[in-house]
């Protein structure tokens, strides 16, 4: 341990904020004290004391104006190397070509001449048959010392210094992997940045077409729920007589509680306002005067987007008892934390908090009698259900009269803008609750994004009767938070896989990913309250998704990333959020030293009672992260330790330090760490991450931890998270070696097994089966020659896997992981229809660890592959013989009935 402590970085500590006072006040003072009498001085004192306030506060003002202009300077460097980087690494795209049946079959024929000596019987599985025509690999040339390597490298620099082959199968010459250069991705975002330009003053609605109003038919999960009804608030707690006994946290006797407290001060817990929703009063202040009045809004938002948490939180507690988007300040802060440390008392107080906003926006509507008609929700409900529209937009607005026509009626922009702050907190809620990525959480999620999506409705309805006179009736903020909460809506759905979206059952029509990016788009150019929320949600979009299948997204997504980033500076250049998404970025461009220093950076500029419990730890985290992508399993240990109980899971901390002391060598702290992480599992909870931790463990415990030489529980890690597409090429290959060795000792001790069971009759002992570690072993493997560009080496080993399906009895994730990376070779060896085949056989797989963000993997892949014009391949039905073609026929075997008929 030793060792480690003298290896924790410097980077972390914070440096102290107070200025020092000089000592030439005190040294003018006693000289001024000396020569005049008493009477003078505490006059004296006054003075002196006014004195060095007013050096201290100059001093702050200009410590605080160099950390700005520092960190200013700190997210231009690190976007200008990123795009060096990226700019050095995209490469050339021509078109996409597909592959006829023909043509690939001929491939197989010529690859399989140039491998006489092995028979295609031991090989197992189909793939073999997709693999491209290729030539034995060279030595590569000498590793480069520089981190910052290209996404996709020369020949040379992918070749490892000597061939790895796997004692479990035949050796055989590596065929060279295909070349990727020619494929083309066609990326979209510039034809959204350019199908929408709504001139100034124009009606949006003119331009964009909505997405559909009205209520989705309840579905099956919903009716056992009982939300026959989505403006039913009933289950949002507390109610309105129960307002005033709303607590910021539940107290909870469970034991996850006890083993990991939250060391949180009560300083960055966001307060409830406890608002008696009976006194709430409409809002009757016309659209310029709202502007005037969220004035102090803007700034705070601004402030809270410049690092200026503190000023930005007492802008947001000045107003927020007496206005709802002041609450849903204070809303936001507690829901940025709350999604940035995972922690169950932060989830909580945010819940609260967004919940008691949305209860007060609601009584400012029902204090306004601005609710839904029952015939728009019938009409719109039978629309949705029986009309023909194809697109499920909203075309059922009612005309208006000659009557309505002299003297237009629409709803007031008070009751407007409650309607948004009310659907904004149903979609933070619902963001909350998908991030949690368990079941029940997943079925909260779709009700309160079906709260949100109605309230969104109704206004845009309203929006788009207003026409030309859309700014008479409605302030800009309102509209504002039209694009963002619908655009944000869109975007969110695209992205979720079939098997979460059938768990959610929000809504009964397909989510438009192109519709939410050019309301988000529209939204962050009107420069408003919801700017930087959007600019937020556009990158959270790009760095995840891409996160989550980097091999196939990560030419098409990491460029608007950047842009996004570009522009987000331009208006916030201090900002410890875009830092943190510029590591985030830079990560996915390979450059790891470039990500570790924007992380530091955020950590930098993120020290206070609400920032550095929030963004610097999630920094912090992050940091720990790369260290262990860098292979620095010390430093990754340290911090995982200092995370312990302020942030994410701390099962899952715990058990990614015990992982990083087996790979350090010391393996009775592993033990004790892995021993230890299932007592700290959230029983409430249980996330995919969480669960992991448990199975795993107690896949160790059945040898009694005496086989833990044969996993590697730290790079299981980073292969769980996608991380070796991130990683340089050179530490890929000491991953190689590390996996190789590992292998040797499990093919030693089967060798020993099947030794004794060749001198002794009926040996006690069982035949050796370490089906799981090997599978696990091959998997990474196959997955770390992907990320190198080396597809074909990688196809006996994920046939091994494929081939033995039916005997992981512990590691039930490593059967569809293989079918996952067995696409990624057919995308990398240019067998595109192929891949995507793979790719949608694996949906049929189902409970396994990790279930959902693998399908959320495909889904990505799927989605992306169709927008690119791969073909489906069509997979026939098995036959059931012969068919009557729907008509009935008598039975040939006679009934009781008709057997004594029959008889007499």
């Amino acid at each position: 341990m030793s060792d480690i402590d003298t290896k924790q970085p410097q980077a972390v500590d914070p440096p102290s904020a107070e200025p020092a006072v000089p000592s030439s006040t005190e040294e003018i003072k006693d000289t001024a004290v000396s020569d005049q009498g008493v009477d003078t001085v505490e006059e004296i004192k006054h003075q002196d004391e006014a004195a060095t306030l007013s050096v201290s506060q100059d001093e702050f003002s200009d410590a605080m104006d160099d950390t700005n202009e520092k960190t200013a300077q700190d997210l231009t460097n690190v976007i200008t190397a990123l795009q060096g980087t990226v700019l050095a690494n995209l490469p050339k795209q021509e078109p996409l070509v597909f592959k006829e049946e023909d043509q690939v079959q001929d491939v197989v024929d010529k690859v399989l001449d140039t491998i006489p000596e092995v028979e295609t019987s031991n090989l197992g599985s189909s793939l073999i048959n997709n693999t491209e025509e290729s030539s034995p690999t060279s030595k590569a040339e000498e590793d480069k010392a520089d981190i910052d390597i290209p996404l996709n490298d020369n020949d040379s620099e992918r070749r490892g210094e000597e061939d790895i082959h796997a004692a479990s199968e035949p050796s055989s010459p590596r065929p060279q992997a295909a070349s990727v250069s020619d494929l083309k991705i066609a990326t979209h975002f510039e034809q959204i940045r350019n199908s929408i330009d709504v001139p100034a003053g124009q009606n949006m609605a003119d331009f964009v077409t909505p997405p559909t109003p009205g209520l989705a038919p309840p579905s099956m999960l919903s009716a056992e729920l009982g939300d026959h009804d989505d403006d039913n608030d009933d289950d949002l707690q507390p109610t309105r007589s129960e307002s005033a006994q709303i607590p910021t946290s539940t107290s909870s006797t469970d034991a996850t509680t006890a083993a990991a407290p939250a060391t949180t001060s009560t300083s960055n817990v966001i307060p409830l306002s406890n608002i008696d929703f009976s006194t709430v009063r409409p809002n009757h202040l016309t659209p310029r005067a709202q502007e005037k009045f969220d004035e102090d809004m803007l700034n705070g938002m601004n402030c809270f987007f410049n690092n200026k948490f503190s000023e930005a939180r007492a802008i947001f507690e000045k107003r927020a008892k007496e206005d709802p988007l002041y609450a849903l300040g204070l809303g936001s802060m507690a829901f940025i934390k709350a999604i940035s440390s995972y922690n169950p008392k932060d989830v909580e107080s945010a819940l609260a908090n967004l919940t008691e906003t949305y209860l007060f926006a609601n009584a400012q509507i029902e204090a306004a009698s601005a609710k839904k008609p029952l015939k728009d929700t019938v009409s719109h409900y039978i629309t949705n259900l029986m009309g023909s529209n194809s697109t499920h937009l909203p075309t059922n607005t009612r005309a208006l009269s000659k009557y309505e026509l002299q003297d237009l009626q629409f709803m007031p922009n008070g009751a407007l803008r409650a309607h948004v702050i009310k659907a904004e907190c149903g979609l933070l809620m619902a963001i909350i609750y998908l991030s949690m990525e368990t079941v029940v959480g997943y079925l909260k999620a779709g009700l309160n994004l079906r709260r949100a999506y109605n309230s969104y409705s109704l206004v845009w309805q309203e929006y788009k009767r207003m026409g030309q006179n859309f700014n008479k009736y409605m302030d800009q903020d309102t509209i504002s938070a039209i694009q963002f909460g619908i655009g944000s809506v869109h975007l969110l759905l695209s992205s979720l896989p079939p098997k979460i979206l059938k768990i959610v059952s929000a809504f009964g029509w397909t989510a438009d990913k192109h519709l939410g990016f050019a309301l988000l788009k529209l939204c962050l150019e009107g420069k408003r309250i919801r700017s930087p929320l959007a600019s937020l949600m556009l990158l959270s979009y790009y760095v995840i998704l891409t996160s989550y299948a980097p091999q196939v997204l990560t030419r098409e997504l990491i460029q608007p990333a950047i842009e996004c980033l570009l522009d987000a500076q331009q208006s916030y250049p201090n900002s410890a959020f875009f830092l943190f998404f510029a590591g985030r970025v830079s990560r996915l461009a390979r450059n790891l030293p470039l990500s570790t220093q924007s992380f530091v950076y955020t950590f930098e500029v993120s020290q206070g009672d609400w920032a550095e419990t929030t963004i610097g730890n999630l920094a912090t985290f992050e940091i720990a992260f790369n260290s262990a992508m860098g292979l620095d399993w010390a430093s990754a240990a340290v911090r995982a330790l200092e995370l312990q109980s302020k942030y994410n899971s701390p099962a899952f901390l715990k058990y990614f330090y015990g992982a990083c002391m087996e790979m350090l060598g010391n393996r009775t702290e592993a033990i004790l760490a892995f021993a230890e992480a299932p007592g700290l599992v959230d029983k409430k909870r249980k996330s995919q991450p969480e669960l992991y931790v448990m199975n795993r463990v107690a896949f160790f415990e059945i040898s009694g931890y005496q086989d833990l030489d044969f996993s590697l529980p730290a790079l299981e890690i980073l292969y769980t998270w996608n991380a070796f597409p991130c990683m340089a090429p050179n530490t890929l290959e000491k991953c190689l070696e590390i996996i190789e060795t590992t292998l040797e000792s499990i093919y030693e001790r089967e060798r020993l097994e099947y030794d004794i069971r060749t001198v002794e009759l009926v040996p006690a002992t069982s035949a050796p089966d370490y089906y799981d570690q090997r599978g696990t072993l091959l998997l990474m493997k196959a997955a770390i020659l992907n990320a190198l560009n080396k597809f074909t080496e990688g196809i006996v080993h994920l046939n091994w896997i494929i081939d033995n399906k039916d005997k992981f009895k512990h590691t039930n994730w490593v059967v569809p992981f293989a079918y996952w990376e067995s696409g990624n070779i057919c995308w990398g060896t240019e067998e595109y229809k192929r891949a995507r085949a793979l790719w949608e056989s694996t949906l049929a797989f189902s409970g396994y660890d990790f279930e959902y963000r693998l399908a959320t993997r495909l889904n990505l892949a799927i989605q992306h592959a169709i927008e690119l014009g791969v073909p489906e391949t069509i997979i026939p039905k098995a036959d059931k013989g012969k068919t009557t073609h729907g008509r009935k026929r008598m039975s040939i075997v006679p009934s009781k009935s008709t057997s004594n008929i029959i008889s007499s």
